[in-house]
């Protein structure tokens, strides 16, 4: 049945003559009734497709995102600027001085307000170009499908809709937890590629008061605290803290409205176990940072209010020897830097047998918590003025102006590869950032900035589906 069927179908695609030339030599001509595959408009399709995805993506709207602070700032400062003038106006010299003050703000506001409009028609024009871009595309695929005659096309998509189905009817009656650690270095986002402009830009409820301290969110936060945020402060000589402070939620850490308050190590500051100097992180439900006077990461636990110690190799620089700077200043008693990412706890510091360079370590939980596998760099840590760790790759920045810092370094614990030209840019609301961290259950970075808060959105290659 199989050559009678098989011999029905090829006649219905082709034609065939035979035909005699000579004596015992018999001639067959095939004809193709189908169309040529136009395999130019396809290539078309995909070069316009592959247009439009360069032309949209995350990282376009941030101009955008820093035009918009820029102007939140400047009607700040309009503002504090009139309120002057209503107490210092005589009438006279005085009353002069701060209309051109005002003038001068008015003048740089409406400047900026013509390029936020400017930038906004842009991007309105490329999205109504994209869009009809896309359109043509979308038509053109359609009349590639005519080609497929034997409905492959059709075939795959029904198929794809049936795995989709089983995969949600599988998950639906198997029900488990996501896995939270990828292996070190793959990350499930891709690519690390920029950061945003300044997300969240805070003094907190006490402006100007503490110039160190560190801020963010626990990454494996306790039931019911998904959403709180924490704060440290450095509260004796900028160098010492022996609390730590919670926040139901961002907004309560804007307007300072602390709930339950402060959590205590110690009654006094500093002594045994207190916290030294601000690179600090909170992970699971316990702060992890350097202990009082020693070359040892301690670990507070918020609820039992216990303190367990993790021992660092012989030779680790402590008691600010081994700091983060730059050329004019250095971060006194920035010796130990913690860091979370999707994996856990990370410990960045410096030992007389590394000459200076960074050392990365894995801090394992557990009943005590103890160092895993060990990296050694060849970057130098007092040309570094800050690290910290996203998907198993360590990062480190360096002070290129007061407005500006680069994320400069990186080195991947998977491959062992360092970078040197990793080439991204930070917009700074202060000169300094005496802290920095990430944070996997948002991919932003908190950063501790001359007394305020500041985060930035971590934009990966697959940015636009994690947001």
């Amino acid at each position: 049945m199989k050559l009678p069927l098989l011999l029905v179908f090829l006649w219905t695609l082709t034609t065939f003559s035979l035909q005699t030339d000579s004596p015992g030599q018999c001639v067959c001509e095939f004809r193709n009734s189908e169309q040529m595959f136009p395999h130019d408009k396809l290539r078309t399709a995909e070069n316009e497709a592959s247009d439009c995805n360069s032309r949209v993506s995350p990282w376009k709207t941030t101009e955008l995102q820093g035009l918009m602070l820029g102007l939140d700032r400047r009607l700040v400062q309009l503002q504090e600027d009139v309120s002057v003038l209503e107490k210092e106006d005589d009438g006279d010299l005085y009353g002069v001085l701060s209309l051109n003050v005002i003038h001068n703000e008015m003048t740089e506001i409406r400047l900026l307000l013509d390029k936020l409009n400017t930038t906004t028609e842009e991007q309105h024009k490329q999205t109504a170009a994209t869009t009809h871009r896309m359109e043509q595309v979308r038509a053109e695929m359609e009349q590639l499908e005519t080609f497929d005659t034997q409905q492959v096309v059709k075939r795959q998509e029904a198929n794809q809709r049936l795995r989709r189905d089983l995969d949600k009817c599988r998950n639906g009656l198997h029900a488990g937890p996501p896995p939270t650690e990828p292996p070190n270095g793959s990350c499930p986002y891709g690519e690390f590629l920029n950061i945003s402009e300044p997300r969240v830009y805070t003094a907190g409820e006490y402006p100007g008061s503490y110039k160190y301290g560190a801020w963010g969110r626990d990454p494996k936060p306790e039931p019911g605290k998904e959403s709180w945020h924490w704060l440290v402060l450095m509260t004796s000589s900028n160098r010492y803290s022996n609390y730590v402070r919670q926040y139901h939620s961002l907004s309560s850490l804007i307007v300072g409205q602390s709930v339950p308050g402060n959590v205590l190590i110690s009654s006094s500051n500093p002594t045994t176990n207190t916290i030294q100097g601000p690179n600090v992180v909170l992970y699971g439900g316990s702060l992890y940072y350097n202990c009082y006077n020693q070359h040892a990461v301690c670990r507070f636990n918020l609820t039992s209010k216990t303190v367990t110690n993790v021992d660092l190799p012989q030779g680790t620089r402590y008691n600010s020897k081994g700091n983060f700077c730059h050329l004019d200043e250095c971060y006194p008693y920035t010796d130990l830097d913690l860091a979370t990412d999707e994996s856990g706890v990370w410990v960045v510091y410096t030992t007389t047998q590394d000459f200076g360079n960074l050392v990365l370590s894995k801090v394992e939980e557990g009943e005590p918590p103890k160092l895993n596998q060990t990296w050694h760099t060849s970057v130098f840590k007092q040309g570094v003025t800050n690290t910290f760790v996203a998907c198993g790759v360590l990062y480190a920045t360096r002070y290129v102006s007061k407005d500006v810092e680069e994320i400069f370094y990186s080195f991947d614990t998977t491959t062992g590869k360092e970078r040197f030209d990793v080439g991204i840019f930070m917009n700074k609301m202060s000169t300094n950032i005496q802290a920095l961290n990430y944070s996997p259950v948002d991919q932003m970075l908190y950063a501790y900035c001359d007394s305020n808060m500041v985060s930035y959105e971590a934009m990966f290659e697959s940015s636009g589906d994690s947001f």
